[in-house]
C-alpha cells in the first residue's frame, strides 16, 4: 500500500521535490527550513544520487555538516535507490541596485518588524496564522500561555521570559503570538538562534558588525527561538551577552525559547544562563490526552473544510491518534495530515489497520523517547565523571572511553542523525561519531567487560526512561 501511495505522489519531479520540502519543514522545523533549507533547489536525478543547487558555498557547507543525513533519509522515503546527495553552487547573479530597491520596499512594508536582509536568504517573518486565539490550552501549557499573554499586555512584566519544552510543543507558536500582539506599537525582532548565528558569521566576513549591532540593539522586543543552538560559539555568545544587556538596560523586552531549562543548556556561558534564570522560566510539558484529543479534532476540522469533496475521519481514528501519538503537538498535526492525504488519494476513510500502516514511523517515534541528555547523565554517573569532562576536548583515556560509550548508546537508542549527535557532543564532526561507534563495536567483540558495561547502561537508560514516563 505504501508503494502505491508513493507512486501516486511521484507523478512528476516538481511534485516530488515539493513534498520533500514539506517533509523537511515538518521534520526539521520551520526556522531551520526558512533559514537554511528553503533555498535548496532540485536540479537532476541520476541512477543512485540526486543533484541539488544552493546559492553559496557557506550554505552548502552548513547544510552538509548539520542536516545532510536527515535530508537524505527524507528523500529515500520517496526514492529508495538514492544513496547520496550532491550539491552544485548556483551561479545566479543578483543585481545590487535591484536588491537595494527591494530592501527599501520591504522595510517600508514592515516598519514595525525588524529583520536583516540577505542577498539569498529571506528572513522568516512573523506568521499571521500563529495567534493566541488559535493556540489550544491545557494543563501542560497553561502557565506558558498566561505568561505570554501578560508579556504581550505589559512589556517588561517578566524580563526575560524563558519558555522551554520539547520539540513541537508550541514554543514557536507562543513567541509568534507575542510578536503579533506587540508589533502594533513596538519595533519587533523575531529570529531563530540559527539565523542569528548565520547573520553574525556573515557580518564578520563582510566586516559589517556595526550594522549587525544596530539591528539587534535598536529594537523594543527581541524574540529568539531555539537558543540551545547557540552552544559552543564563544564569539557569538559574547556578542549575544552584550546585546542582551544593552536591551535590558534600555527597557526592551526579551523572550527566549529552548528545548531545555537554562541550567541544562550545554556549552552556554554561565553568565548567559544566569541571565535567563533571572527572569521568568516556564515550561511546556507533553500534552495530556484531553488536550491531544482537542488538537486532533480541531486540526481535522480545519484541514477538511478546505476540500470540496467530503472527507470524514471517523471518531475511532481520531481517538486512536490522540491516544497513541504522545510525543508532540507537531506529530499529532502531521498524523492528521497523513490521514487526510490518504483519504483524498484513495477517496475513502482509512480503517484502523490502514491507519497503523500510514502512521507506522510516527508510532515508532512515540515509543522511542530516550534523550541524549539522559544517556549522557547516566553514562557520566556510571563512570564517575562530570558532564563537562565528557563534553570537553580532553583526550585522557578515562574520558575517551565513557565519551565513546555515550555516543555509541546514543546511536543505537535514539533516531538522531550523526550530525545531530555530533552537535550534542560539543559539535564534534560526524566522522568522530562514526569512529566512536566502530571503536565500541570492536571492543565488544574482544572484551566481555565492555559488553557487560554496555548492557548495564542500556538497561539503566531504558528503565530510567520508563520511570520518567510513568
Amino acid at each position: 500500500m505504501n508503494n502505491t501511495i508513493q507512486n501516486k505522489n511521484l507523478k512528476s519531479q516538481e511534485l516530488s521535490w515539493h513534498m520533500i520540502q514539506l517533509q523537511m519543514k515538518d521534520k526539521l522545523g520551520s526556522d531551520i527550513y526558512e533559514s537554511w533549507l528553503k533555498k535548496i533547489n532540485f536540479k537532476e536525478e541520476f541512477h543512485n544520487y540526486i543533484l541539488l543547487t544552493v546559492p553559496t558555498r557557506f550554505i552548502r557547507d552548513w547544510i552538509t555538516s548539520r542536516y545532510l543525513d536527515q535530508i537524505l533519509k527524507i528523500i529515500r522515503s520517496y526514492r529508495k535507490n538514492i544513496i547520496r546527495i550532491e550539491f552544485k553552487i548556483d551561479d545566479l547573479k543578483i543585481n545590487n541596485e535591484d536588491l537595494k530597491k527591494e530592501e527599501v520596499i520591504n522595510l517600508k512594508n514592515e516598519k514595525n518588524v525588524s529583520f536583516i536582509k540577505d542577498s539569498y536568504l529571506q528572513y522568516n517573518r512573523i506568521d499571521p496564522n500563529k495567534r493566541f486565539n488559535n493556540f489550544l490550552k491545557g494543563s501542560s501549557n497553561n502557565l506558558a500561555y498566561e505568561a505570554s499573554i501578560k508579556v504581550s499586555e505589559n512589556i517588561s512584566h517578566y524580563n526575560p521570559l524563558y519558555i522551554y519544552g520539547g520539540v513541537g510543543m508550541g514554543k514557536t507558536h507562543l513567541l509568534n503570538a507575542i510578536g503579533l500582539e506587540v508589533k502594533k506599537n513596538n519595533k519587533v525582532m523575531f529570529i531563530s538562534a540559527e539565523r542569528f548565528m548565520y547573520q553574525f558569521v556573515k557580518s564578520i566576513k563582510s566586516n559589517d558588525m556595526v550594522k549587525f549591532k544596530e539591528y539587534f540593539r535598536n529594537t523594543d522586543i527581541l524574540l529568539i527561538d531555539d537558543i540551545q543552538f547557540m552552544n559552543g560559539k564563544e564569539a557569538m555568545q559574547e556578542e549575544f551577552f552584550h546585546t542582551f544587556n544593552a536591551l535590558l538596560d534600555k527597557g526592551s523586552q526579551i523572550i527566549v525559547s529552548a528545548d531545555r531549562a537554562p541550567n541544562k543548556l550545554s556549552r552556554i556561558q554561565e553568565r548567559i544562563k544566569s541571565r535567563f534564570s533571572g527572569g521568568l522560566v516556564v515550561d511546556i510539558q507533553k500534552p495530556d490526552y484531553e488536550l491531544r484529543k482537542r488538537i486532533v479534532e480541531q486540526k481535522t476540522e480545519e484541514l477538511t473544510k478546505f476540500y470540496t469533496d467530503e472527507i470524514i475521519i471517523s471518531k475511532e481514528i481520531q481517538d486512536y491518534i490522540s491516544s497513541e501519538i504522545t510525543t508532540s503537538i507537531r506529530e499529532l498535526v502531521g498524523a492528521v495530515n497523513r490521514i487526510i492525504s490518504f483519504s483524498r488519494i484513495y477517496n475513502k476513510s482509512p480503517n484502523l489497520a490502514e491507519t497503523k500502516v500510514i502512521l507506522k514511523d510516527l508510532l515508532n517515534i512515540s515509543e522511542n523517547k530516550v534523550t541524549i541528555d539522559l544517556i549522557q547523565t547516566l553514562v557520566c554517573r556510571y563512570f564517575k565523571i562530570s558532564k563537562n569532562e565528557m563534553l570537553s576536548s580532553r583526550r585522557s583515556r578515562y574520558l575517551v572511553r565513557p565519551r565513546q560509550t555515550a555516543i555509541y548508546l546514543t546511536k543505537i537508542l535514539t533516531s538522531k542523525s550523526l550530525p545531530e549527535i555530533g552537535r550534542e557532543f560539543s559539535n564534534r564532526d560526524h566522522t568522530t561519531i562514526i569512529h566512536s561507534v566502530k571503536t565500541i563495536e570492536k571492543l565488544k567483540d574482544k572484551n566481555p567487560e565492555m559488553v557487560e558495561n554496555i548492557n548495564k547502561l542500556k538497561n539503566q537508560i531504558l528503565y530510567s526512561n520508563k520511570e520518567n514516563e510513568i
